[in-house]
């Protein structure tokens, strides 16, 4: 008997020692794309059970994300030659953006579900978390695209929109500020602020430069291939955030300017993001039915499952918030309802990917590193 336990043991311990080194930054897209729809699903304080729904998520999340920072840990620590070798891969590394964008999500819930749960240290939390999101944001966005001028090949026929991931990070984080600042006393909001205003100017900016890239790309040597097709919606994600921030600035700015012994500029900077918000939101429905478009053109072909589904999700989720947001400042019923109408979308879509990624996960599938294969 404890020879057929043993002998029955060794595949289990070979395939847990497989998932360890085989596993990537990509699997942190799962906590992007559950936090995203949680933090959705807390923009309808007026529906109870839809609140509710968005908790448990977001608590869900939380363990997820702790599960998975242990995972990647593990392989740091066991294989850290296999780990380092991430960086020398033009997709893979790309994804380590996805780590501070998995933690922002956390952040959000902290200050939308956090309160109900944890009282007055739920903010205490979510700005001790804000601060080390931001400098893991700003990592990502400084230290991938360096690696990718020293260390990597790249070609514009093999370039795709995952070349955001490092850099939207900050945007991301700059967003979490704007929705952390009026939680804060007097003397923290205008830090955050400043510092939010600093992390958008470091992303959307060369976000769209990225764009611009990405059509030329496109135009030159067409769609993606099939299993890189949802990376057409990765193009909503910076635009998206990046008018979700200027809401949030635009909305709890003003009061942090006026503390702070500004309040003489705070309407000009208040209007002046909540007009970039409305550009941003509108360039944004552009990438939107681009991306639907690719997506049912790919669909026609086949579309293989694997975990860049995720990138169906956080750019659906942040573009549908930016809309409700908006639809709380300009009371047009049609941007309400288009909304409403993304977030059902996503849910949808997440119910989807939630359980093929977790079958692939259970067969260990899912578990492969290309930067191995190099």
């Amino acid at each position: 008997m404890t020879a057929l336990q043993f002998s029955s043991s060794v595949p289990t311990v070979r395939a847990r020692a497989h998932i360890l080194r085989h596993f990537t930054p990509n699997w942190f897209a799962t906590t992007m794309g559950t936090g995203i729809l949680a933090v959705c699903l807390g923009q309808f304080p007026g529906t109870p059970s839809v609140l509710a729904a968005g908790k448990a998520l977001w608590l869900a999340n939380i363990g997820l994300f702790v599960m998975l920072t242990c995972l990647y840990a593990g392989k740091w620590l066991l294989h850290p030659r296999a780990a380092l070798r991430a960086f020398d891969h033009p997709v893979v590394s790309m994804f380590f953006g996805c780590i501070p964008m998995g933690l922002a999500t956390i952040v959000n819930g902290f200050l939308i579900f956090g309160p109900s749960l944890f009282g007055g240290a739920a903010v205490a939390i979510a700005a001790y978390l804000w601060w080390f999101d931001a400098a893991l944001a700003i990592l990502a966005g400084l230290a991938i695209p360096l690696v990718m001028f020293t260390r990597q090949e790249h070609a514009i026929e093999q370039m795709s929109a995952v070349w955001l991931l490092p850099v939207v990070a900050s945007e991301v984080a700059a967003a979490s500020g704007g929705l952390l600042v009026p939680h804060l006393t007097a003397g923290e909001q205008l830090q955050v602020l400043f510092a939010s205003f600093m992390l958008w100017s470091c992303s959307v900016p060369l976000a769209l430069g990225i764009l611009v890239i990405l059509f030329l790309r496109m135009a030159l040597h067409k769609l993606p291939p099939a299993g890189m097709a949802a990376t057409s919606f990765l193009a909503l994600g910076p635009v998206g955030t990046g008018a979700l921030g200027l809401t949030l600035f635009s909305v709890n700015g003003g009061s942090a300017l006026a503390a702070s012994g500004l309040g003489a500029i705070a309407p000009a900077v208040c209007g002046a993001a909540l007009l970039g918000a409305v550009l941003l939101w509108g360039y944004g429905l552009w990438w939107l039915g681009l991306a639907v478009a690719i997506t049912i053109n790919h669909l026609r072909q086949g579309l293989p499952f694997n975990l860049g589904w995720w990138g169906y999700t956080f750019p659906i989720g942040v573009y549908a918030v930016a809309t409700l947001r908006l639809s709380s400042i300009f009371p047009l019923p049609l941007l309400a309802g288009l909304g409403e109408a993304l977030v059902a979308a996503l849910a949808a879509i997440w119910i989807v990917v939630a359980i093929r990624t977790s079958c692939g996960a259970y067969n260990g599938s899912l578990f492969v590193d290309p930067s191995l294969e190099r």
